[in-house]
């Protein structure tokens, strides 16, 4: 059966009992496409794997020429957000395949039951990878929480799906002005204090506060060597001490990244639950339109990209003051449209690559890798952790910025290669097997019968 030609009407009619999706029933560029973020997401996660935050000063001040501002660019400008972008559509596409593919037998669960017996484990195995496979920046707590909020919205128009979803951008963005308008007033109330000094006059208590706490931000804006040298100190140590080191590091990340990122998180899942109904994953649009989309969104969210790293995040590093009085409102106020221009760019592309036929054992190969998502997700935390911190290879902050895609890229022709074998005899990666077997409370055939 030829997947990538699968209708959506049909998706509900396949199902008989709950039970996970057949491998023929899969939506082969829906695999294809997540295998490519899953993937793509380690450009962003190794920076958390493997190097300090003090190495960030030194890159944006250094020369343009050098090796690593060169990757520091490429990375902030193009996958930096996308990649997740492009998985949280997906997962929203997950979600609507899993309900769709489930009819409800006569005294058993509901599909409501499945869905969030589903999500409740997942926040677990985002918990489990925080806190036992010791990576800060998971991201499975946050999906399965969010996720939460979709099952309502399962069967709705793509209109309302991508609508909803465009309306959760400007929350974050009117947040991230907020706090930027609040800097700026600090910084007014900063400059007001010192002018009032200047001419000897009394300072009240209020001004006081202004100078001391404008004082404060900018020390905290410059490499602070007593807190790298203690990053460094405990990541170099054994399991137990960067458990210890970990814990309110992840348990406050976890609450605070669902706080800030919910609207990252939900208004992608919804656009993409929407783009799915309209046949943008599963290759139902013409050539002509994703070539469009290619073309509009890299041109309009690579330009907007270049220009917030180069005039935003790097004048920040170089002088926060000065931009603070340059700029009414920051270049990442853009963030969101940059974001989802780029990652609907990065999913046309795949698909026509797809059409033209040119590489297909690569795209075979990301399929596998998509299908197998949820443990190639865990097991690129298990592999970067045991290759940078103290209890594994120790290479953490050892390498320059630029050498840490040398292990990305290693990772990625391991994974290719192992997903493709591992479903050669399995019909799940073994994460995806634990999980389906445990929302479904029953233990799923993982070996493929060979007759």
């Amino acid at each position: 059966m030829d997947t990538s030609q699968i209708t959506i009407e049909n998706l509900g009619a396949q199902a008989a009992a709950p039970a996970p999706v057949a491998k023929a029933d899969r939506i082969y560029t829906v695999d294809m496409i997540r295998g490519f973020a899953l993937l793509g997401i380690l450009l962003m996660n190794i920076i958390g794997f493997g190097i300090d935050y003090s190495a960030f000063p030194q890159i944006a001040n250094g020369s343009m020429e050098n090796a690593d501002f060169k990757a520091l660019a490429f990375i902030l400008v193009f996958p930096d957000g996308t990649m997740r972008g492009l998985f949280s559509m997906l997962f929203g596409t997950g979600m609507v395949l899993f309900t769709l593919n489930k009819t409800q037998k006569p005294g058993g669960p509901t599909v409501a039951e499945y869905y969030y017996r589903r999500l409740l484990w997942l926040v677990l195995f985002g918990v489990f990878n925080a806190f036992v496979l010791l990576w800060e920046g998971d991201i499975l707590f946050y999906y399965g929480l969010t996720g939460m909020l979709l099952f309502p919205f399962r069967k709705s128009s793509p209109k309302l799906l991508i609508g909803l979803g465009l309306l959760c951008f400007p929350i974050g963005m009117y947040k991230i002005a907020g706090g930027y308008q609040e800097m700026k007033e600090k910084r007014k109330d900063y400059i007001e204090a010192k002018a009032a000094q200047k001419e000897k006059k009394t300072l009240t208590a209020a001004q006081e506060g202004a100078v001391a706490e404008w004082d404060q931000i900018i020390a905290q804006q410059k490499p602070d060597t007593a807190r790298s040298n203690k990053n460094l100190r405990k990541m170099h140590s054994g399991y137990t001490t960067i458990f210890a080191y970990f814990i309110p590091n992840n348990a406050n990340g976890e609450i605070w990244g669902m706080y800030n990122g919910i609207w990252d998180f939900l208004g992608m899942m919804l656009i993409g639950m929407g783009l799915f109904w309209l046949g943008f994953f599963s290759n139902k649009l013409s050539t002509t339109t994703y070539t469009l989309i290619l073309l509009v969104g890299y041109s309009v969210g690579i330009t907007i990209g270049w220009l917030a790293f180069k005039e935003g995040q790097v004048s920040i590093i170089r002088n926060f003051t000065t931009y603070i009085d340059n700029w009414r409102l920051p270049h990442f106020l853009l963030y969101d449209v940059r974001r989802l221009c780029i990652t609907m760019g990065h999913a046309s592309m795949l698909i026509l690559l797809y059409r033209s036929g040119w590489v297909n054992w690569l795209m075979k190969a990301l399929a596998n890798v998509g299908q197998m998502a949820f443990t190639n997700y865990l097991m690129q935390s298990i592999i970067c952790t045991w290759f940078f911190y103290g209890y594994g290879f120790d290479y953490y902050n050892r390498l320059r910025f630029y050498q840490i895609y040398w292990v990305v890229l290693a990772v990625w022709i391991f994974q290719l290669i192992f997903s493709s074998i591992w479903l050669q005899y399995f019909r799940f990666g073994p994460f995806e097997w634990v999980w389906r077997s445990l929302t479904y409370w029953k233990k799923q055939p993982m070996k493929i019968n060979r007759q």
